[in-house]
């Protein structure tokens, strides 16, 4: 792909999330993450309706009526993109391929805390961490954000999602809201056969926890529907894109296609309990299906909170 085809695919990208980033997904993104504080603005008089805990007494008694105090949130925030860009990211059996799909709702975001005024930074992992760029401010950073996100080649293939969320602990030291963006296909969702104190010492869901209790981490689960159901098209052979093992399957047979499809549904069940025990956030986002209502729910889920 030439720079100039680059060029037009991202300006495409834009257009169309700049389309999406109504108002309303704007102010249910401002709600849900919050400033680091309140500072001190000013005093003014006391009007009707106002909270009397903010009366400003030295100055009342001075003023012989009454003042309140008035506070300013510290809104702006760091907002970090963490895409995972292992091989199994290429594939799509639909329109967009998990990694195009990732790009598109990063761009929702980063444009959401663009028009905040937050900061945004990016970090690209496989199973080793492909590619920093610190959080700064403006449209222009934030399209070379979603540039490389699309178009960025990894050195890996494979998955490791505590590298990537040890490098940010590193280099991120303040307070910062972290969106994680995988399919999370990787042998701490496949193995659900596993003792819960196998479990409880997993890597994945134990490094999340950590960061979530530094950072204000949310999770997005990418999926594609094939990963859920088999069509019937005969006998066919797979690819592990991270791996490269291959098996055939016979997707003629109706007892295979449920076993797949049964493994799927253990698999995200497993995933969603372990998420859960931890307080851990996170939202599906399939290839097949919008994913704007999903975030909205994510957001006022949050937001409710406050």
């Amino acid at each position: 792909m030439t720079p100039t085809d680059i060029i037009k695919k991202v300006r495409r990208l834009e257009i169309r999330t700049r389309q999406l980033v109504t108002d309303s997904v704007t102010g249910a993104y401002h709600s849900s993450f919050k400033g680091r504080g309140m500072d001190f603005e000013e005093v003014r008089e006391y009007a009707i309706g106002d909270d009397v805990r903010t009366i400003d007494w030295n100055v009342s008694a001075k003023m012989d009526r009454p003042f309140v105090k008035v506070f300013r949130e510290e809104r702006e925030l760091t907002l970090m993109l963490l895409i995972d860009l292992s091989a199994s990211g290429v594939f799509g059996s639909v329109e967009h391929s998990k990694r195009e799909r990732a790009a598109e709702i990063a761009s929702v975001i980063a444009f959401s805390a663009t028009l905040n005024n937050d900061k945004v930074g990016l970090l690209l992992y496989t199973d080793e961490v492909e590619h920093y760029i610190p959080p700064k401010k403006g449209r222009r950073h934030v399209l070379r954000t979603i540039r490389d996100i699309l178009f960025f080649e990894p050195k890996g293939r494979g998955t490791n999602h505590k590298v990537a969320l040890d490098y940010l602990n590193r280099v991120q030291r303040r307070k910062t809201v972290v969106f994680l963006i995988s399919d999370f296909l990787d042998a701490d969702t496949f193995n659900v056969q596993r003792s819960a104190l196998d479990v409880e010492r997993s890597n994945l869901f134990n490094t999340l926890s950590l960061t979530n209790q530094r950072h204000d981490l949310v999770s997005i689960a990418l999926s594609d529907p094939r990963e859920q159901t088999l069509p019937n098209v005969g006998l066919i052979t797979l690819e592990d894109a991270e791996t490269g093992e291959m098996v055939e399957v016979d997707t003629s047979s109706a007892k295979t296609r449920q076993r797949y499809a049964a493994l799927a549904e253990e698999r995200r069940a497993h995933f969603d309990s372990n998420m859960r025990k931890k307080g851990l956030d996170w939202i599906e986002a399939r290839t097949d299906q919008p994913y704007l209502p999903a975030l909205r729910k994510l957001f006022a889920r949050r937001a409710s909170r406050h």
